[in-house]
């Protein structure tokens, strides 16, 4: 039977497993011709957030690219006789698939992140996946990449939700539909002081601290791990919604944990290190919806792809784990002490064109001057489908 996307407001409902496979195997070859283990690399890895985007490419690096044994934690939905699971149900299943067929240790644990529960069933997890591969049962790399709408608290049985709102003062910003390419004004009143906390609560770092806790509790961390949470800054333009935003008190919050983290356990000699990475904007099931993203992306895409820069998430991945976490000379990061992955996005001449490519696109251009095309198929893509 013929799966075809399911689409409202930039948001897909079902996925293709048949296309979300073909998307694995081709993000699989790619760390396997760019990647090469060493003494350095890690033998076991933890991915939080695995099954999309760029914690689907960070478990891919580090079991096809360094052939660590990974254990993989995210929140997804089997098929049923009425819908087809989400993209990561099927991208997990790939992934463990192919890693069993190259005689990789991965273990999947599918449930809620943020509690308690599958915070122990992840430290069984990785256990077991050490037996299985005739290693210590200590983590060398931590990936903290989970993206949700919505959390409970483990301590208090709270739920909160975050939302896309700009602090402060209200938002007005052109958008675009990436599957038609028309225009409209987005627009969005500032956010309470319940939205802010609830945002920061749900996608800020309190959870990273606790996932850190129960690695450091369960006796699972080594003193040569590393480990990175993912960011995004952007350019000035999106600053409104993102970075001067809900989700940038949120990532604010973020960056606040791993400096915490850093004194509580570098400084202890428990880890090497943790590091925030500022990644790329790259099409994802939740960017599609922040709005303005999609039209600067559309445009990014235009430039970078004419440039020869633009990367996907394995690309960003594979220059994170070979150029960045695991260069021989160190860690290279910024003033701050992040990962700084988006330093060609930011490149003054990249961001010049794209500001002037933004100001004269029209309805009548669109499918021309942008790369909206391309938006639109990496998110199809996302979801198994072809554009």
């Amino acid at each position: 039977m013929q799966i075809k996307p399911m689409i409202r407001n930039n948001i897909c409902l079902n996925a293709n497993p048949q296309g979300c496979a073909a998307n694995v195997l081709e993000q699989i070859e790619y760390a396997k011709n760019n990647l090469k283990a060493s003494d350095n690399t890690p033998k076991l890895a933890l991915i939080v957030g695995c099954s999309g985007g760029y914690g689907l490419a960070s478990r891919i690096c580090a079991a096809f690219g360094y052939g660590s044994a990974t254990v993989g934690i995210s929140f997804e939905n089997e098929p049923t006789e009425k819908r087809t699971g989400t993209p990561g149900f099927y991208n997990n299943e790939t992934f463990d698939q192919e890693a069993s067929k190259a005689g990789i240790v991965s273990i999947s644990v599918n449930g809620d992140a943020f509690s308690d529960e599958i915070k122990l069933k992840a430290a069984e997890a990785i256990r077991q996946a050490a037996k299985n591969a005739g290693i210590l049962a200590k983590i060398g790399l931590f990936i903290y990449s989970l993206a949700s709408p919505v959390r409970t608290d483990p301590k208090t049985g709270t739920l909160y939700k975050s939302v896309i709102k700009p602090v402060g003062a209200p938002f007005s910003g052109k958008t675009i539909n990436m599957m038609d390419g028309t225009f409209s004004t987005a627009e969005a009143e500032p956010a309470t002081d319940d939205e802010i906390s609830g945002t920061i609560k749900v996608m800020g770092g309190e959870d990273l601290e606790l996932w850190m806790d129960m690695l450091d509790r369960e006796g699972l961390l080594c003193q040569q791990a590393k480990a990175a949470a993912y960011t995004y800054i952007g350019p000035e333009i999106s600053w409104a919604i993102y970075k001067n935003g809900t989700i940038g008190k949120a990532k604010e919050d973020l960056e606040r944990a791993c400096r915490e983290i850093n004194k509580k356990y570098t400084a202890q000699n428990k880890i090497a290190g943790i590091w925030v990475s500022v990644n790329k904007a790259l099409v994802t099931r939740s960017s599609a919806v922040i709005p303005v993203i999609p039209f600067y992306v559309s445009c990014l895409f235009k430039v970078m792809k004419d440039m020869g820069l633009h990367e996907g998430c394995i690309e960003q991945i594979t220059r994170l784990c070979r150029d960045r976490l695991y260069l021989a000379a160190g860690v290279p990061a910024d003033s701050e002490d992040r990962i700084r992955l988006d330093d060609w996005e930011m490149r003054d001449d990249v961001q010049k064109a794209v500001t002037e490519l933004m100001n004269n696109v029209t309805p009548e251009n669109v499918f021309i001057k942008t790369d909206i095309n391309g938006f639109k198929n990496d998110f199809l893509k996302a979801h198994g489908f072809t554009g």
